[in-house]
């Protein structure tokens, strides 16, 4: 069966279960069913509401991703190829991971203010770690015969990067990449529900105060169904296509 239309019974399955689970529950102010959310969200899609706070977070998630991408992978392979450096960069590392997201959003507000160069700072620094620690894994495992070859042929360093460096890191840099846009627009929901005045993050902790269950679920699943559209269209091909040549 082909993967998309297993894809969407699935997803068939999911939403029946949902209008199941609403028709037992019979009260739409604790769980709507399916069927409850086309009017509001045909509401804000017209007003303009939704596009609007769904395009600030996107931007968020882009800038935030890129920052966290370039940053942790430069400092993953300079962890990865000198030792040294990553002994003492090491500590600083673990403390990273296992700091709380909600303190570097807290922080990142205190100390620079009620900003998106905040928010996106936060967020960045929350997956930075991550990144760094799968590209130094995939540094450490970069084949050194290729690079004695390269070396004995007198490969200009511009060459060695494109035809045996990233090669060999594609795997990593392919898996880093999706786990960290996954958790990226998770957190950048969360900095925005602290301290932003738009995005899908503000508009729900709009309709958290106001109790509407029905609006928080509009808000929440237009940007899930979003993700999912990027991952199914653009992170899932781009991965298989960077994985082909360790199957050929």
């Amino acid at each position: 069966m082909p993967v998309s239309i297993i894809r969407l019974v699935s997803l068939a399955v999911f939403l029946t279960a949902w209008g199941l689970l609403a028709k037992i529950g019979n009260d739409p102010t604790v769980l709507p069913s399916p069927a409850d959310l086309i009017a509001p969200l045909y509401h804000e899609a017209a007003t303009g509401e939704l596009f609007e706070h769904m395009g600030a977070t996107i931007l968020r998630v882009i800038a935030a991703f890129c920052i966290a991408m370039t940053a942790g992978t430069c400092l993953g392979l300079i962890m990865g190829t000198y030792p040294q450096i990553d002994r003492w960069l090491d500590p600083w590392l673990v403390v990273f991971l296992n700091l709380p997201a909600l303190v570097l959003i807290v922080l990142c507000y205190l100390w620079i203010g009620l900003t998106d160069v905040a928010a996106v700072a936060a967020v960045a620094l929350n997956k930075i770690p991550g990144v760094a620690t799968v590209l130094r894994e995939g540094a450490r495992a970069l084949d050194p015969d290729l690079k004695d070859m390269a070396r004995v042929y007198r490969v200009r360093r511009v060459a060695v990067l494109r035809h045996f460096v990233l090669p060999q890191l594609a795997p990593y840099i392919a898996g880093s990449a999706r786990s960290g846009l996954a958790v990226i627009w998770k957190v950048v929901l969360v900095v925005e529900f602290l301290g932003r005045s738009n995005g899908i993050g503000f508009r729900i902790h709009l309709y958290f105060q106001l109790f509407d269950v029905a609006m928080v679920l509009v808000y929440s699943l237009s940007f899930i169904v979003f993700m999912l559209a990027v991952e199914w269209l653009l992170v899932q091909p781009t991965e298989a296509r960077v994985r082909a040549w360790r199957q050929a």
